[in-house]
């Protein structure tokens, strides 16, 4: 009997999902997006070429869940960024957790961003982003004296969106070095504990003061 096949019937139905989602994360880890295949991601996960395919009707479907896997721990390091400290302090401490995923998850945090290869419709990525985008409206709505539970504005979802995208360029700056040209620190932490900080202080926190 083929091995792989035998390895396969091993697994339950739930356990082989998730060693082919940690296989495909795995994968990125070390070889970036460009270097995913299904092949490869069921050689490592020690199954049948065929299962990814069976299990997520092909690569969109498995690479969404592993996008759904990124945004759920971006969402983890976002609320706990959140936790201690003013309203300002907790807006640049989720910047800093931002950028900070994005420097440890390089394969995911350039996934996650690349609808053209998820389906954005699946469940788990719809309710993993709604929880890292929560994360930090919780924080605009406290920078702008609203209570937890209201709706931001017009000018209130300006702001997150503009926190958002302050922290999305600068750590693909960051991840592509293009900072280290024109920033004087010495690494890349150097840059998130002073450089980044600053920015946030002065593109958000200042003018709010």
């Amino acid at each position: 009997m083929n091995e792989k096949k035998t390895a396969e019937r091993g697994y339950h139905h739930g356990d082989l999902r998730d060693a082919l989602i940690r296989a495909a994360d795995d994968l990125m880890a070390e070889k970036g997006l460009e270097g995913f295949t299904l092949r490869e991601t069921a050689r490592r996960a020690g199954v049948s070429p065929a299962a990814p395919s069976h299990h997520f009707g092909g690569s969109p479907g498995l690479l969404t869940e592993v996008a759904a896997l990124g945004y759920r721990e971006l969402a983890r390091r976002l609320v706990a960024a959140s936790e201690t400290g003013s309203p300002a302090d907790r807006l640049k401490a989720q910047g800093v957790a931002y950028v900070r995923f994005a420097l440890d998850f390089p394969g995911r945090f350039h996934l996650m961003f690349r609808h053209d290869l998820l389906v954005k419709e699946q469940l788990s990525l719809e309710q993993a982003t709604g929880q890292a985008w929560d994360a930090l409206e919780k924080t605009v709505l406290a920078i702008r004296g609203q209570s937890e539970g209201a709706e931001l504005d017009a000018e209130g979802e300006a702001m997150l969106i503009g926190i958002w995208s302050t922290a999305h360029g600068f750590a693909h700056l960051t991840l592509d070095k293009k900072l280290a040209r024109i920033a004087e620190c010495d690494s890349d932490d150097d840059m998130l504990e002073n450089l980044f900080p600053a920015i946030i202080d002065t593109l958000w926190v200042k003018k709010l003061g």
